[in-house]
């Protein structure tokens, strides 16, 4: 059974999800990235990205990163927060429940799990069983239910895809899931067909470059949006130009850049 400190942590996180106002969580990948971010004003959660936390120690993500070395990482920043965290873990390496199990343990008060387009069957039976973990821990855990029908559909007609999200996005809502994601550069018109099919505060996207605009997502009753490994690529990219301007251009610190204590 998890602590209170868990368990008060997995009710405001589920709180978050269910309120009209739209959740936006940019990910962190280790301790001083998740300070920052805590550290800004507006900051309700953090939510850790498995492809950033995998590259930070030289894996390409995919769960090749160990699952020990992952759930290290992710305790690393529950402990140094006082924020619910939900974290990235990819398909649930291979027992998906027993990992959320584990995170738990940890204080891991949500998760994404891919559905990797297992039959649609064998996904459902994944999510009652992350579900059922959570019941026993006495967690009100956030299952971030994602499926990958756009994400490995991207020769199939994206009205297909679409449908398929929908289907699958039913089927993890009555089988527990309090939301589901669907990673995609969505449309206005297919964000508004999403969420009149799953219903407001259900239906969680990833910010990608020509999406709506948040305001319009909390509009159109998205209940979250994640920033993904693009965070750790904002920052990667930060660094690049500074050492381009050291090293190609003889700079210094430009006068511009803001210096965090």
């Amino acid at each position: 059974m998890a602590d209170q400190k868990t368990r008060d942590r997995g009710a405001e996180l589920l709180r978050l999800h269910r309120d009209p106002a739209l959740l936006t969580l940019v990910n962190v990948w280790d301790v001083i990235s998740a300070r920052v971010v805590a550290g800004v004003e507006g900051t309700r959660a953090l939510a850790t990205a498995s492809h950033s936390i995998a590259a930070s120690y030289g894996y390409e993500d995919g769960e090749n990163i160990p699952l020990d070395l992952m759930l290290e990482a992710v305790g690393r920043i529950v402990a140094d927060t006082d924020l619910p965290v939900t974290a990235d873990l990819e398909g649930g390496y291979g027992d998906a429940a027993e990992t959320v199990r584990r995170a738990i343990g940890i204080g891991v008060v949500g998760a994404n799990i891919e559905d990797q387009m297992k039959p649609l069957p064998e996904a459902v039976a994944q999510v009652e069983a992350i579900m059922k973990v959570a019941e026993q821990e006495g967690v009100d855990f956030v299952l971030n239910a994602r499926t990958d029908a756009f994400h490995l559909g991207r020769e199939r007609d994206p009205a297909d895809n679409l449908a398929e999200a929908i289907r699958r996005g039913k089927a993890y809502l009555d089988a527990g899931a309090p939301v589901v994601f669907v990673p995609a550069r969505l449309g206005e018109a297919q964000v508004e067909e999403l969420v009149a099919a799953l219903g407001p505060q259900r239906v969680s996207l990833i910010a990608i470059p020509g999406h709506p605009p948040l305001r319009r997502l909390e509009e159109l009753g998205v209940s979250r949006v994640s920033f993904g490994p693009l965070s750790q690529n904002v920052a990667l990219t930060a660094l690049a130009e500074l050492t381009e301007g050291v090293e190609q251009r003889g700079e210094g610190v430009p006068p511009t850049m803001r210096v965090l204590n």
